[in-house]
């Protein structure tokens, strides 16, 4: 269970922050606001099971930061475009 959430907490930090830099990129202010606000909440969660976590939970986090960067760079346009079509 605390691998899972080390991993999702991991991508998704990670994915926002990527999501984020592409909204800077393109002036996207309100996806920015919003991406803000939850690369908070995932931080929270990185910070809280980080402390205490065992190798393969740490395994988890460190693997979720690369498949969330490229997740993000993917999944960026086709989001945006979505909902400003």
């Amino acid at each position: 269970m605390t691998e899972t959430a080390l991993f999702l907490s991991a991508f998704f930090t990670v994915f926002l922050l990527v999501f984020q830099q592409q909204n800077v990129i393109h002036r996207h202010r309100g996806w920015g606001t919003i991406t803000s606000l939850a690369i908070g909440t995932a931080q929270l969660t990185l910070w809280r099971y980080v402390p205490e976590a065992t190798i393969p939970q740490l395994a988890a986090a460190l693997i979720g930061g690369p498949v969330g960067f490229n997740a993000a760079l993917w999944a960026h346009p086709l989001i945006v475009k979505r909902t400003t079509a």
